[in-house]
């Protein structure tokens, strides 16, 4: 069963919300889900031996937050090369912070992005049954993109 990390930073609980509505989605595509904060996972270790990666952060400024552009330091300490990754955010202005982290996994990481790209969801749509939806049909993408096993 293909392996999908879907880690996420959230200040004001909307993009856990999306988190979990993406983790939905891909095990509706038959995957094996694990959603974690940023925070929880301490170094690089902590992100081996999954198919996928889906990341998440707000987007605060036009940038994704602080905690976030740590993250993926030390997500470039491992070989990613050629997983699957997307990238997903909750915004009230500009949204731009899942366009920047699926930009690095792309062109620093050399992953193989999702075909949706990035993923924004204004904050007032995040509890709606639209974001809902959203979202899952998001997390089922990556998830169908991952070989059958």
């Amino acid at each position: 069963m293909n392996k999908v990390l879907v880690a996420y930073a959230s200040r004001t609980g909307n993009t856990e919300k999306m988190a979990n509505f993406i983790a939905e989605g891909a095990r509706f595509s038959g995957c094996q889900v694990d959603v974690r904060k940023i925070s929880d996972i301490k170094n690089e270790k902590g992100l081996e031996g999954y198919d996928a990666y889906v990341f998440g952060s707000p987007t605060y400024h036009r940038d994704m937050t602080g905690n976030m552009k740590t993250f993926l330091f030390m997500g470039q300490k491992l070989n990613l090369t050629g997983k699957v990754a997307g990238a997903f955010g909750s915004y009230t202005h500009s949204g731009d912070a899942p366009k920047i982290i699926l930009d690095t996994m792309q062109h620093v990481f050399k992953m193989d992005i999702s075909d949706l790209g990035s993923f924004n969801l204004l904050e007032d749509r995040v509890g709606t049954d639209e974001g809902l939806r959203a979202c899952q049909d998001y997390g089922k993408s990556i998830g169908e993109k991952l070989p059958v096993e």
